[in-house]
C-alpha cells in the first residue's frame, strides 16, 4: 500500500510564514510524524511539494498506477486550479485534501475549494494534526477497498 503526499506552494516555509496562522511546525517534522505513522502500520509514503502548478499535476498524473491513495494539500491552488481538480479527477484515485487553517472561516476568496469535489474527503482546521488524521483516514478507506476487491473474487 502506497500513499502519495503531495504540497502546494508555500509549505516549505511552514514554521516560518504567518506562524499565527499556520503555527510553528515545518514541514519536515510533519512529513517525519507521517512517516512514523506509515512504517508503524506498514504502508509506504512518499513525498512532493512544489511552488509549481504544473509539477503538482505531473505528481498527481504519476500516482496513477503507482500509488494507491493520495493526501493533498494544494494550498493558494486549492482555490485557483482547475488543473489540479482535472488532475485528480482524471487519475481517480482515493484521495484526502487537507489544510491546516480552517478554510472556510477565512477570506472569503478562501472558502471555495476548487479541488473538495474530486476528493473522498477533506480534513479543515486541526493543524499539522490534520495530516495524521488524513493518514488514518487514508489508510481505512485502503483497507476497505482491499477488503471489498477480495469479497468480490
Amino acid at each position: 500500500m502506497k500513499i502519495a503526499v503531495i504540497q502546494g506552494p508555500n509549505l516549505n516555509m511552514l514554521g516560518i510564514r504567518e506562524q499565527n496562522i499556520y503555527g510553528p511546525m515545518k514541514l519536515e517534522d510533519i512529513h517525519r510524524q507521517m512517516q512514523e505513522f506509515a512504517n508503524q502500520n506498514g504502508v509506504e509514503v512518499e513525498f512532493f511539494q512544489s511552488n509549481l502548478e504544473g509539477e503538482i499535476v505531473d505528481k498527481i498524473q504519476e500516482c496513477y498506477g503507482d500509488a494507491n491513495g493520495i493526501i493533498i494539500n494544494p494550498a493558494a491552488y486549492t482555490h485557483t486550479s482547475v488543473a489540479i481538480r482535472d488532475a485528480l479527477a482524471a487519475v481517480a484515485l482515493p484521495a484526502i485534501e487537507v489544510h491546516i487553517s480552517n478554510i472556510h472561516r477565512r477570506e472569503e476568496f478562501r472558502q471555495k475549494s476548487m479541488t473538495a469535489a474530486v476528493t473522498t474527503g477533506q480534513i479543515v482546521g486541526f493543524g499539522p494534526f490534520g495530516y495524521h488524521l488524513a493518514m488514518i483516514g487514508m489508510i481505512q478507506i485502503l483497507n476497505e477497498m482491499t477488503a471489498l476487491q477480495k469479497k468480490q473474487g
